[in-house]
């Protein structure tokens, strides 16, 4: 089977970063994502199956929040859905390093439909990231 013919396609998703270096360190270390191509100004990402890239670019635009669950969620931001014991570990390891949370690890909606464990953290250029896991999967998308 090839790529195109996979049941769930995967994104490509680039952003800003003003330091190579910091960006290195905290996808490939901290987050222990693999690294696949590069050059001066980006470096591509294996973002559980999906291609990230991070990008030189030092002129960022401002940042906005909106209020969720009680909480100001940075936007943009991006992440991923992760399972309940995969999310724990990341948590666990993004502690371990010392990462400063925008939104502690907590379980949002709790005993609503779409109850999730959510947290948010910026990388070393600011750029927001939300990594999540719901009680129940099949409330991913539910009104």
């Amino acid at each position: 089977m090839s790529v195109l013919d996979s049941p769930i396609p995967r994104f490509h998703l680039a952003v800003p970063v003003d330091d190579l270096t910091a960006a290195r360190h905290f996808y490939g270390e901290v987050l222990g994502l693999s690294q696949g191509r590069s050059s001066d100004t980006w470096i591509d990402w294996n973002l559980h199956g999906h291609q990230f890239v991070t990008h030189v670019a030092p002129e960022r635009a401002q940042r906005i929040h909106n209020p969720v669950d009680g909480h100001a969620v940075p936007v943009p931001h991006f992440g991923l859905i992760l399972t309940v014991p995969a999310f724990e570990q990341l948590a666990a390891r993004l502690r371990d390093a010392g990462t400063t949370f925008v939104i502690e690890p907590y379980v949002r909606f709790q005993g609503q439909t779409g109850e999730q464990w959510t947290m948010f953290l910026l990388d070393p250029a600011g750029n927001a990231l939300e990594f999540k896991a719901f009680a129940d999967d099949s409330q991913v998308f539910a009104a």
